[in-house]
């Protein structure tokens, strides 16, 4: 193991870091219709736990509206009851083979209690990558070998990693920010 593989090591954990903060961040309702907020629900399903998207087609009639068409009909209230005791605070509406879903406007309350979560997804994020620098820089001292001034770099080069990907959280929150508050 050498610097360079640190460096790459730490940019392919921090890339995994801003993965799950953008997962996370998909599922925050915006006040649009997005098949990603339904991404967590997971419907017990004949006894095994599945996705909704593993169980029915989501689709986005209109800006406000999600459809289910499940392709089990037998699944259907399965769905609806996974949905309502999910934690989005959303009603939705069994037709017989279709589940429609009604956004509600958000308020802004809610707005704000959504910055929030957006906020603390991104904290934990830049928590992950700070570890990851800490264990980087742990690892780089345990080097064998390795001159000073080749260490000193090497700890810059992953401090530059650690900014840019701290830079990568503010920027990807900022925008969800922004689609929550818009």
């Amino acid at each position: 193991m050498d610097i360079k593989d640190i460096s790459s090591g730490a940019r392919e954990r921090m890339n995994k870091a801003i993965e799950a903060l953008e997962s996370h961040l998909s599922i925050l309702r915006t006040g649009r219709a997005n098949p990603g907020i339904l991404k967590k629900v997971v419907v017990d399903y004949h006894g095994t736990p599945m996705p909704i998207d593993q169980l029915a087609n989501i689709t986005t009639p209109d800006s406000r509206t999600l459809n289910i068409q499940s392709w089990d009909r037998q699944a259907l209230p399965l769905i609806e009851r996974a949905i309502r005791d999910s934690d989005l605070g959303l009603n939705p509406n069994n037709k017989g083979d279709t589940i429609f879903i009604s956004l509600p406007m958000l308020t802004e309350e809610r707005r704000k209690d959504l910055v929030k979560n957006a906020r603390s997804y991104a904290e934990e994020a830049k928590v992950a990558v700070r570890n990851i620098r800490k264990a980087s820089l742990d690892d780089l001292k345990k080097l064998e070998g390795v001159g000073e001034d080749e260490m000193k770099r090497g700890e810059t080069e992953v401090q530059k990693v650690t900014d840019e990907y701290i830079r990568r959280v503010d920027d990807t929150t900022t925008r969800k920010e922004q689609e929550i508050l818009g």
